[in-house]
């Protein structure tokens, strides 16, 4: 559509268009041909390493999908990530976008008022975790962290966690809130339809560090975002269909968000 300089600076992009981010990344990487093309390659903390195609993603998001769409989860929720770097915090991401559900990814090293306060301020009603994250051959605890945050209070349009069991550890867990991801996902169907949105619908928010106020979340539409990211793969790093492209960055900061 024609932009309305009226409207200037609110300017709506791609007003008209209806568009699913999961599908943008994976179905049609899969409709071009490269469904055994790697997707990630995943290296942990302690050196194992193993890779993902775009099929393969597929299934595993299209389970984890199906099985919050059984939960009552729909286009308009919102949840919160809370994970480590893992390809299970990739999977819930898109397993959100999927179903139009807007998310928000807090980086695993904020302490629980953080979460709570990005929780709260969101209006979360769904939480995925991991019962511990490594980093450098440390633990920390996520589920714990997770726990206090909800003993903060304001967290109770939260009916979910759903939690992805990363080291084995023992934590505390509360049947009528609680659901291991592993068992969530396991007899589900590995063909999800993708729930289209409207261009300009969340995808999701990010939220500032915190460090000199208040965090701020700032909400990324769906095709806006997109396409800003597709331009700056193309035109800034050059990206070819034959390279193996590395990020550092936390899924939690927007350069791991958008680059991982």
């Amino acid at each position: 559509k024609i932009l309305n300089d009226s409207s200037a600076p609110f300017y709506k992009w791609f007003e008209d268009g209806l568009l699913n981010a999961s599908y943008n990344c994976i179905d049609k990487n899969i409709d071009n041909g490269n469904g055994e093309k790697i997707a990630f390659i995943f290296e942990s903390d302690d050196g194992d390493s193993y890779s993902v195609t775009f099929n393969e993603l597929l299934k595993k998001v299209s389970k984890l999908a199906n099985a919050i769409k059984k939960l009552g989860y729909k286009k308009g929720d919102v949840a919160i990530i809370y994970m480590p770097m893992t390809v299970e915090g990739i999977t819930v991401m898109h397993a959100c976008a999927r179903l139009g559900i807007t998310h928000s990814v807090v980086f695993g090293g904020f302490s629980a008022k953080s979460l709570q306060e990005r929780i709260v301020d969101v209006g979360a009603c769904l939480v995925f975790t991991a019962d511990e994250q490594v980093r450098g051959g440390k633990k920390t605890p996520l589920k714990v962290a997770v726990d206090e945050a909800f003993s903060l209070g304001g967290c109770d349009h939260v009916r979910n966690v759903i939690v992805y069991k990363k080291t084995g550890t023992k934590i505390k867990f509360f049947d009528d809130r609680d659901l291991w991801l592993h068992d969530l996902t396991k007899d589900e169907s590995e063909i999800c339809a993708p729930v289209w949105v409207e261009s300009e619908h969340p995808l999701f928010v990010l939220y500032t560090s915190g460090s000199t106020g208040k965090p701020k979340g700032i909400q990324h539409s769906t095709a806006g975002y997109l396409l800003h990211s597709i331009l700056t793969m193309k035109y800034t790093f050059d990206i070819k269909a034959d390279d193996v492209y590395w990020c550092t960055a936390d899924i939690g900061w927007i350069t791991g968000h958008t680059y991982v």
